[in-house]
Order: C-alpha cells, then structure tokens, then sequence
C-alpha cells in the first residue's frame, strides 16, 4: 500500500512541477521521507528539474541516508496518528491532469 500511495505523489508531484515549474512549497510537501521525496525526484526527473528539487531537499538538511521518515524521529506515538495512516497508507487515488506520453515528442530510433 505504501507503493500505491508513493504512485499517487508521484502522479501529483508531476503535474505540480509541469503546471508551476519548480516551486519551493510543491518540493516541501515532499520532504517528509525518503520514499516521498524519491516520488517527487523521479517526477521532476522526468521534467528536467531534477537537480533544483534535489539542491532544494540539501538546503533543507536532507542527507542520502535519511531512510527514517522526520516524522517519525519527532513523534514516537506516530503508529497512534490519523495523518500517518492516511498520508502513508491511504492516500487518495490522484487522477493525472496531463497526458505525459501524449506531450512526449515521439522517439526515432
């Protein structure tokens, strides 16, 4: 289910940073773990602003070994928490607002 839920941030996060660019706030609601922040990387990846979302998450203090979400760190009653079910677990299914493989120009080989 954490897969699903990193799909839908993934699906968000792409059609945050296509419609606005790079924006602080859209790479902030991605920080809080590792698997969200891989979600927004690979969209922005994918739209060419990998390295500013990046640049942006080192800024902030995020190093490449940090697997444990903050969240948990800051809170060790996590597990009891609505927000960490539904932001991990349960996220909403996220409809895509672009067609990406339509706007792709189409590959020669």
């Amino acid at each position: 289910m954490d897969g699903w839920s990193r799909y839908q941030n993934y699906k968000r996060a792409k059609d945050q940073f296509f419609e606005y660019g790079f924006r602080k706030r859209i790479a902030a609601n991605y920080i809080v773990s590792k698997c969200q922040r891989e979600a927004a990387l690979v969209a922005a990846s994918e739209l060419g602003i990998k390295e500013k979302v990046a640049n942006y998450y080192e800024e902030h203090g995020v190093k490449w070994f940090h697997y444990v979400p903050y969240f948990m760190v800051k809170d060790p009653l996590f597990l009891i928490r609505k927000a960490f079910w539904s932001r991990t677990f349960l996220e909403r299914s996220y409809t895509a607002k672009f067609d990406f493989k339509k706007l792709q120009p189409e590959l020669t080989s």
